[in-house]
């Protein structure tokens, strides 16, 4: 008996693995826009290719939006399983600092990627580069071009790996919604999730552009986060801003209030705070801090005046210093986007529920994909679901 052919759309993480898992079973085809395969993966091994985290179960989950929906693909392939695979391709990895998990050197992000891409290849997978999604015909079935004309891609299954809007010259540029939703698919708008934020700087602020607030704690509703944040012309970025990004987009959403708390401090108590600066002259209270410039330069532009000649207060500032936030950096700045396709459209098995030939798919639904290694893991995870479901419907057959 023939295998069935599948089309993969997308030749990223998700892409791949999908692709990867398909062969042999199926007669595979992927079809990547570009001309090359995983340019994204490549980006975000800028400055060090953080592939996966070692947190498992809930720990893990619990880092995804919308957490229920993530849990399954997680648990079925999480950092384990991805170590594992990524191990049975030649490429070895380590624990690093906080969890996160790297390729032992001397390899390089490029090279990962070629050894996955070998794999693929040598496993019969056939690449079709600079072959683009184009929308939909009239019977709901992909149109692929290449060059601008129309290829024949005619299949069994159809599985989308399209990605999110963030880093648009990698390809990402989230068109493909509206080919979805103009054949019924509800979809919703993207917007940037792991973003800086602006900020009504002062000058006295500004010009420390460039310079880490190093081990702060950032809150904005019920989400914080502990880590380094970067003073910018507009505002706000680093890896303790990303994660409470979304309790500040909900805010603005909501038409209220969007500001963020900063603790100077996250080691030291108020009550110790308030001791050092007791009797303490004003000339002495910023030694008595210990805060660098630039952390003086934000406390003093966000510390009304009275307060801080209070020593009291001024260390309730410390802890929690409030800094309203005007708005998001733009899409394109984004690390990840949240939008794409509602979570109600998806089955469990990360088919199209609305579409009677249900296209298979592993790009980006409408929620939050969290910080660096969290990111590539849930790629990876939603790739494999996704090809683990139409593989599981052809043994049903």
């Amino acid at each position: 008996m023939s295998k069935k052919r599948v089309v993969v759309i997308g030749g990223g993480p998700a892409g791949l693995i999908a692709a990867d898992l398909l062969a042999g079973t199926c007669e595979v085809h992927l079809c990547e826009q570009g001309r090359t395969l995983g340019r994204k993966f490549l980006v975000a091994g800028d400055g060090g290719l953080n592939i996966t985290h070692s947190a498992v179960g809930e720990d893990l989950s619990a880092r995804y939006t919308p957490t229920e929906f993530m849990r399954a693909p997680l648990l079925a392939f999480g950092p384990v399983e991805l170590r594992a695979w990524l191990a049975e391709r030649g490429v070895d990895t380590f624990i690093g600092s906080s969890g996160r998990i790297f390729p032992r050197p001397p390899l390089t992000p490029a090279q990962v990627l070629r050894a996955i891409v070998d794999k693929v290849v040598d496993k019969g997978v056939q690449v079709h580069l600079r072959h683009a999604f184009a929308g939909f015909d009239a019977e709901r079935c992909p149109i692929v071009v290449y060059e601008g004309s129309p290829v024949p891609m005619v299949a069994d299954h159809y599985l989308f790996a399209l990605g999110g809007a963030s880093w648009r010259k990698t390809g990402s540029t989230g068109d493909w919604r509206q080919h979805f939703g103009g054949i019924g698919v509800h979809t919703v708008p993207f917007q940037a999730s792991n973003c800086g934020v602006d900020v009504a700087l002062p000058e006295a602020v500004r010009m420390h552009a460039g310079k880490p607030l190093k081990n702060v704690r950032v809150s904005a509703g019920e989400l914080s986060q502990r880590g380094e944040v970067t003073i910018t012309e507009h505002g706000l970025e680093g890896n303790a801003i990303y994660p409470i990004v979304p309790a500040l987009r909900e805010a603005m959403a909501n038409g209220e209030d969007a500001h963020l708390l900063m603790d100077l401090k996250p080691d030291v108590t108020v009550q110790e705070l308030e001791r050092r600066l007791a009797g303490a002259a004003w000339k002495e209270r910023v030694p008595a801090l210990k805060l660098d410039r630039a952390a003086v330069a934000l406390l003093k532009a966000f510390t009304p005046v009275q307060r801080y000649v209070e020593g009291g207060s001024l260390a309730k500032d410390v802890k929690a210093l409030r800094i309203p936030v005007i708005g998001l950096r733009p899409l394109d700045e984004a690390i990840s986007t949240v939008g794409g396709i509602a979570p109600a459209e998806v089955a469990p098995d990360l088919s199209l529920i609305s579409i009677p030939i249900s296209p298979w798919r592993g790009d980006d639904r409408s929620g939050m994909r969290p910080l660096e290694a969290f990111l590539l893991q849930g790629a990876f995870s939603t790739g494999h679901a996704a090809a683990k479901g139409i593989l599981a419907r052809l043994a049903d057959r």
